[in-house]
């Protein structure tokens, strides 16, 4: 049967039969690149692979660059060792207390827009700035989920930096990107100059797993710009989803490297005992699998509760906590290979850290007044960025178990512009105010008792309990009984404490890496070495394109009747690619055929679209929603005219589209000339 889209009635038929390729088995790790002698920063190596027959690295160094809304980083590591994972000690700057094997995602441009730094160096310069200079300086920072919430993502989508003015979103992360760029490769020149040929690195780029499609584009036309790769040259950067990059760190760690909340002591804030258990997840496993009484074999050799509970430890969820999202994914690992098999798509929400930062902002304005805060925010930027630099200090040190008040420097230039504005000091906004929990110390301080912090807490962190209640819920879940706790917020005691209260009595085991704050990043580079170690995704919707179909009487809807040329046709019919939550393997293809009606046509255009449902019938259901646009351009056929004077049927372009991968991919060859056509799915046109 031949169907025809409704974008173009007359240029296109699609054959409307699926294929599926063989999918291919998962690449082995390259071991070719002599290393440079770097100590790995990695607590301790995983078991080598086995050995397999020898192949060429395509890159000699994977870098991965973990893009955060709080905090962003990088690491990398070589072909030869592709597992020693080597990372950046200390940024320039920094806070007392806190590891500088990150950054903070802050970009402070000049007035004319060009960039001037990132980082702790962009926050202390734009301290240090007087008040009315800072006033025309552009400061951005914690803008990365900007392009999360945009519902009408494009490529003018705007950010709005602190002092109010506006620059293209895609010129602030291309600025970031190339500030990462050149930061990496300058440490790579010092300590590998041979590294440095144009094909010799593979970039990683860490995205939310909830993202959707045209913000996962969005990040790669930001990287073009920055000159992290050309297009032509588009497979030497990854799209690494966050909760995949650190399940794929998580699944090498060895026991004695994971914090066990349930073995906390009571009461305390510190760590309690920690299991120290000599044996990764494949060891586990084979001990597991080889022993008559697995349970008592377990628990007596040493291997410990922990897997014996998980039945050969093979099924569990992470909860990447970050500062914008939490974002959750359920991982199978296989054998022989250590492969994972996603058992439920990626699912999640804003429920980050900045929530918190948010709640306080909203707590200054109960306080102070909400316009108040606004003008503040506006006049005094530099002080502003003192404030939340204070209250974040506190935040890294708030407790479930804390008793005594935590004090919050406000900056002078505060204190004196509320008597300005408000004619008042701020001790009197705080006895006016409803806010009783929260005093003014003779030192200069707000004083917040530990119920004013565990209410900032609380809003985000019972949103994060509900997203993992919810999957849980998931038949696909059911009997899942490790939880691998990860991102910067899940260093936060007030997060793990409400995580393993609510859930540890669901028999769920909460587990925490030691270096949770840096588990994406590692796995990310994990991730570039082998791309194909998550085998199989679910796909988070259902994709398909707007077709005509022959019209059934009884079957259609009247409304849908289209007569052309004598034939009748059921307009809008939805021709599904892929369902929602539908197992797709890397490597596996959806395949169509198209054949240009019009001698001459060079370009082809079709509508994609999307929607949760899995039963979707025409594009104009409730629900389905346009996407994105499939286009192919079209060669000139050889040996004269476009279609060598053949009916326009006979030119078959054939399309293969891939769905289990991080990001959609399509492919396209001209069946009459055997050649490659251009083929892009454009997400970011609507």
């Amino acid at each position: 049967m031949l169907a025809v889209p409704e974008m173009d009635l007359q240029g296109l038929y699609i054959g409307s039969s699926p294929q599926r390729s063989p999918v291919p088995s998962p690449p082995a790790s390259p071991r070719t690149q002599e290393s440079c002698g770097i100590a790995p920063l990695t607590p301790s190596q995983s078991p080598k692979p086995e050995a397999r027959g020898p192949q060429q690295a395509p890159f000699s160094v994977v870098v991965a660059i973990d893009f955060g809304t709080t905090s962003s980083g990088y690491a990398f590591s070589f072909a030869s060792d592709p597992e020693a994972i080597h990372m950046m000690r200390k940024w320039e700057g920094g806070d007392p207390g806190v590891a500088h094997q990150k950054t903070p995602t802050c970009l402070l441009l000049t007035p004319e827009g060009a960039f001037h730094s990132f980082g702790y160096t962009a926050r202390d310069y734009y301290h240090d700035l007087d008040p009315e200079e800072a006033r025309d300086w552009l400061y951005f920072e914690k803008f990365k989920m900007k392009i999360h919430s945009t519902t009408d993502l494009t490529l003018k989508t705007q950010l709005e930096a602190v002092n109010g003015k506006k620059m293209p979103a895609l010129e602030v992360f291309a600025h970031a990107l190339r500030f990462f760029k050149e930061h990496a490769l300058q440490e790579l020149r010092e300590q590998c100059p041979s590294l440095l040929e144009k094909d010799t690195v593979r970039w990683v780029l860490t995205v939310p797993a909830i993202w959707k499609q045209p913000a996962k584009q969005f990040m790669r036309e930001a990287a073009y710009l920055a000159g992290l790769v050309s297009r032509e040259d588009a497979e030497q950067l990854l799209i690494a989803l966050e909760p995949e990059a650190a399940s794929v760190y998580c699944r090498k760690l060895r026991l004695h490297q994971l914090v066990d909340l349930s073995s906390r002591a009571p009461g305390r804030g510190c760590l309690g005992e920690r299991r120290s258990i000599d044996s990764s997840f494949r060891q586990a496993r084979e001990q597991l699998r080889r022993s008559r009484h697995s349970r008592t074999f377990l628990v007596e050799s040493g291997v410990g509760e922990l897997w014996a509970d998980m039945q050969a430890g093979d099924r569990y969820v992470v909860a990447d906590c970050g500062g914008g999202t939490v974002d959750l994914t359920v991982h199978q690992l296989e054998q022989p290979h250590g492969t994972l098999k996603e058992l439920y798509k990626a699912s999640g929400g804003p429920c980050g850290a900045v929530g918190v930062d948010l709640a306080f902002e909203q707590l200054l304005g109960r306080i102070f007044g909400e316009d108040f805060i606004t003008t503040f925010k506006r006049q005094r930027p530099a002080a502003w960025v003192d404030l939340t630099i204070a209250f974040e200090a506190r935040k890294r040190t708030a407790g479930p178990h804390r008793t005594g008040a935590l004090n919050i420097s406000l900056p002078f230039s505060f204190i004196d512009f509320y008597r300005k504005q408000g004619g008042h000091n701020v001790e009197t906004a705080l006895r006016k105010s409803s806010v009783n929990f929260v005093k003014w110390s003779s030192h200069g301080m707000l004083r917040m008792s530990c119920e004013a912090m565990n209410e900032l807490f609380q809003p985000t962190v019972s949103g994060i309990i509900q997203h993992i209640e919810a999957l849980l819920e998931r038949p696909e879940v059911q009997g899942v009984k490790l939880l691998f706790l990860v991102g910067g917020f899940a260093e936060s005691a007030m997060l793990q404490h409400a995580v393993q209260a609510a859930l540890g009595a669901r028999g769920l085991r909460v587990v925490v890496p030691h270096d949770v704050a840096l588990t994406i990043l590692k796995g990310a580079v994990l991730f570039g070495q082998a791309p194909g170690v998550v085998r199989v995704r679910r796909s988070p919707l259902t994709y398909g394109v707007g077709v005509l179909n022959r019209f059934v009487a009884g079957v259609h809807p009247p409304d849908k009747l289209l007569v052309r040329d004598g034939r009748r046709w059921c307009t809008d019919v939805f021709e599904r690619f892929v369902a929602a939550e539908q197992s797709v393997a890397l490597g596996e293809e959806v395949r169509r055929s198209y054949c240009p009606a019009r001698p001459g046509q060079r370009r082809v255009l079709i509508n994609l679209y999307c929607c949760a449902a899995e039963d979707a019938r025409f594009i104009t259901d409730p629900g389905v929603r346009k996407c994105g646009a499939l286009s192919l351009e079209l060669e000139p056929a050889e040996g004269g005219p476009d279609t060598a004077g053949m009916p326009p049927g006979r030119r078959e372009i054939r399309a293969a589209m891939q769905f289990g991968d991080t990001e959609i991919k399509v492919t396209a060859v001209d069946v009459s000339t055997n050649r490659s056509v251009r083929a892009a799915i454009d997400f970011l046109s609507n």
